[in-house]
This record gives C-alpha cells, sequence and structure tokens, in this order.
C-alpha cells in the first residue's frame, strides 16, 4: 500500500483494499491510509470473490489488480493505462514481474492453469504480447468484466486471473506486457493444505468450463488420486467434497 501511495498521479488513482478476513491487524492501517478505501470481510472468501467486490467498488475505466505480496513502481499505474489508451484493441496490460534482486519473476502460466510459472523474456522495451499472465498485477478494462457479468467465482483462491485471461483470449483481444514497467513480486514461500485443495478444484472447474466435461471430469479425478497416492488425506478430504476455501461446494 506504501509503494501505491507514492504513485504518480496518485490524486487521480482510486486505491480499494479488500481486506479477505485477515487477523495481523491490517484493521489498523484506516488511520494510517486515510484515502484508501477499505472493503472488510469477516472471513477468507477467497480471491476471486474479493477481485469481483474490488473491481465493482471502483469508478474508473480501469482496474488495477494487485496481489498483498507486490510493491509498485510509482510509474507503473500510469504507463500501464496508457498502453491501454494508446491501443484500443488490447484488453489488459501487465507490468514485468520481478524479484528482489530486480530479475525476471515466474510470470506466465499455461491453460488449463497448472500452478507452474516461467519468467518472461523480453526481447527489448517494446511491449509483447502474453496468453496468461500471473494475476499478481494486472490492469484489465472494466468494460470487458461487465460483459461477462464477473469474474467466475467457483474459482475460489486460484483461477479469477486464469478466467479473466481466457475469457480475452476467447474474445479475440490482446494482453500485452510492458517490460519498461516493473512490479516487485515477493511471492508465496507455500501453500496451506486448504489452498492446495483449492487449486485442485480451481483446475477442475477451469477444465470443464474452457475444455468440456470430459475435461473436466478428468482434473476432478485426479483431484481426488492425486492427493491419495500422494498420502496429502487433509487435501483429500476438501477434493472429495468440493469445499472452497470460503466453505462453498464447487
Amino acid at each position: 500500500m506504501q509503494s501505491l501511495e507514492q504513485s504518480e498521479g496518485r490524486d487521480k488513482l482510486q486505491i480499494i483494499v479488500v481486506d479477505n478476513g485477515s487477523s495481523d491487524g491490517s484493521a489498523s492501517l484506516d488511520s494510517e491510509f486515510p484515502h484508501t478505501q477499505f472493503i472488510r470481510l469477516p472471513k477468507d472468501f477467497g480471491l476471486t470473490k474479493a477481485m469481483n467486490l474490488g473491481w465493482r467498488a471502483a469508478d474508473a475505466e480501469y482496474v488495477f489488480f494487485l496481489h498483498d505480496d507486490t510493491e509498485v513502481d510509482p510509474a507503473a499505474a500510469l504507463r500501464l493505462a496508457e498502453l491501454l489508451d494508446a491501443n484500443p484493441d488490447v484488453a489488459a496490460a501487465c507490468p514485468l514481474l520481478v524479484d528482489a534482486q530486480g530479475r525476471p519473476a515466474p510470470q506466465l502460466g499455461a491453460f488449463p492453469p497448472d500452478n507452474r510459472w516461467t519468467p518472461a523474456a523480453p526481447d527489448g522495451d517494446e511491449p509483447i504480447p502474453v496468453e496468461y499472465p500471473r494475476g499478481a498485477a494486472f490492469l484489465m478494462r472494466v468494460a470487458l468484466i461487465r460483459a461477462v457479468r464477473q469474474i467466475d467465482e467457483r474459482f475460489g483462491q486460484f483461477g479469477g486471473d486464469a478466467d479473466l485471461a481466457a475469457q480475452i483470449n476467447r474474445s479475440g483481444k490482446k494482453i500485452l506486457l510492458l517490460p519498461t514497467v516493473k512490479v516487485l513480486h515477493h511471492g508465496s514461500q507455500g501453500y496451506t493444505t486448504e489452498e492446495r485443495a483449492d487449486f485442485l478444484l480451481c483446475r477442475a472447474a477451469f477444465s470443464a468450463k474452457y475444455f468440456g466435461f470430459g475435461a473436466g471430469l478428468k482434473a476432478r479425478l485426479a483431484a481426488i488420486f492425486g492427493p491419495l497416492f500422494s498420502f496429502q488425506f487433509g487435501e483429500l478430504t476438501r477434493t472429495i467434497s468440493g469445499q472452497k476455501i470460503d466453505g462453498t461446494q464447487s
């Protein structure tokens, strides 16, 4: 949040923080950031629902989705917005994710999502088209989300970014990565049992939605037998029941 407060054109930016049931003292940030809008949820409803709440509360043409483990350059938001302004056929734009040493960080994924990411390798400073960039830092036209009503909430903690990218690809529009804009992504140090199960359920839901019933069934069976054969019984319980992080069933 501190890095966003230092953004160029801060007076033109609407910063919205969706607090997904945190217990780390985030509620005390209101006084420290009086010009930030906070949406506080009583429990963790998953990242996809938080993204939907965030963009619906935004009064803007573009929404810049950011994970809580990112730090943005002061010019990031404006440079990405300028890229969309200059390219009406482009649906979304993303910066180059970098690690603490400034090296490209894991960012580009594949469909269906497999939670494996490769660093981008731009050749120069010109924007490059990408199919599925990680949602850690992702600027998109709000009108295109409205066109599909919302990010599909069958995805819990994972899959919201994949759903957006797939919808953009399906519409024939572009996603551009701008190498001159960098965002530091600290990244996760590991996932909980609940998060790993949530990802497996997300993959099954994505496969069914975009590749058909047979692909979805295959992925759902893999979500059961994978944890079974690796003795991950906590994951197995959740993938059999279909229970996502928000408590709903898939």
